[in-house]
């Protein structure tokens, strides 16, 4: 006795590709308080570091993003 599998036809990431790229082109961009349009910033930080950073947020309810952007505020404050 033998059991037939049969496989569905491979999927295609093109669909998704699609739909990315749409996203990326007409996505809507966060806006600071005074109006100011936001900038993504990907960085590469050491799993520790970021586990430190992620439970402190978490114990004060504050978003890593928000710690970030102080820490970068306070070093490079603006100039007058």
């Amino acid at each position: 006795m033998s059991k037939k599998v049969s496989f569905a036809a491979k999927p295609s990431n093109r669909a998704i590709s699609d739909d990315a790229d749409k996203w990326v082109e007409h996505r809507e961009t966060p806006v600071t308080e005074l109006g100011e349009p936001m900038k993504r910033l990907t960085i590469d930080v050491p799993s520790s570091l970021h586990r430190r950073l992620k439970i402190s947020c978490a114990q004060r309810g504050h978003k890593m993003a928000d710690e970030i952007r102080a820490l970068l505020e306070q070093h490079y404050q603006a100039e007058a």
